[in-house]
């Protein structure tokens, strides 16, 4: 079926499962191509992004013989928005990813997570370990620089006007703009096709609960500056961890980057030039790395 966002059909089906706690979620079905079948991929985005985010490099994961599950983190896309939005929050969401697995019969998978979607990674590693295959991390750590979490957590929840799809464009790159400065004003009118939706009367809204933003206002500047180190070494020793760092990653610096590498001797490590946060991994040099680290992974 075509997602509600896309004006064509894309190459996946609608999966729904059901939280612990009720919630209806959603998730891009990916098919495994011909071939040998291979360790399925479930692919998890950021804070205020939705499943959208992998529709360039999932078809092509899926084509290399890997079921992909693209999910919508509840709040986010065609999933529930929680009616209690202190359950927005990686320790819950990790429980929903493993809800899905147990629910698509999926024992064991390789992870890629996006920002907040590789700290949800880490925490499904620490819950059930065994169901962790490999993982890459797309511009994410156990540690993140303050000034930009800080920068997300401004925009995020905040309410927004928007009259076209104009407006989206041009909202999508003024905050985005500091990520991928290479973008024209095609990229710009994609880009707000994935992160807004239009709704029944015809409005244009972001396609995530603004309450999302809850427990990070909650928690203050205690959540500014979280520290996964532990969680990291442990996800790193037994299993292939690949690391994908944009070059000018407000989020993830450069010395954070240095220090992982030192933690986790073995892990791969690639650097996006000229990108941000996050990589949207459809760049070459994050594409490459992806599919050569892959190809060690059952």
């Amino acid at each position: 079926m075509a997602h509600p966002q896309s004006p064509d059909a894309r190459p996946f089906a609608e999966r729904r499962w059901t939280a612990p706690d009720g919630l209806r979620l959603f998730a891009r079905d990916y098919a495994p191509g011909c071939g040998v079948a291979r360790t399925p991929i479930i692919a998890i985005h950021g804070l205020t992004r939705n499943s959208a985010d992998f529709e360039a490099v999932a078809p092509l994961l899926a084509q290399s013989g890997r079921r992909v599950l693209a999910v919508d983190v509840r709040g986010r896309g065609l999933s529930d928005r929680a009616p209690d939005p202190m359950t927005y929050r990686p320790d819950i969401y990790a429980q929903d990813a493993l809800a899905l697995m147990d629910q698509a019969g999926i024992a064991r998978a390789v992870f890629v997570g996006t920002s907040m979607g590789g700290l949800i990674t880490m925490a499904l590693t620490a819950m059930r370990p065994r169901a962790v295959v490999a993982a890459v991390l797309n511009d994410i750590g156990p540690e993140v620089a303050p000034e930009g979490l800080a920068r997300i957590a401004a925009y995020s929840g905040q309410p927004v006007e928007i009259g076209s799809w104009a407006d989206a464009a041009a909202y999508a790159r003024r905050i985005n703009t500091v990520a991928f400065p290479h973008y024209g004003d095609a990229d710009w009118a994609a880009f707000a096709r994935r992160i807004f939706r239009e709704l029944p009367d015809g409005r244009i809204a972001l396609d995530y609960d603004p309450d999302i933003a809850v427990p990070i206002q909650a928690a203050g500047a205690k959540a500014l500056v979280p520290d996964l180190w532990p969680m990291f070494r442990r996800m790193t020793r037994k299993r292939p961890t690949l690391l994908v760092r944009g070059g000018t990653s407000d989020l993830l610096s450069a010395d954070i980057a240095a220090r992982m590498r030192k933690a986790a001797s073995n892990m791969v490590y690639v650097e996006v030039p000229g990108v941000g946060h996050a990589p949207m991994l459809d760049e070459p040099e994050a594409r490459a790395a992806i599919f050569e680290f892959l190809a060690e992974v059952d």
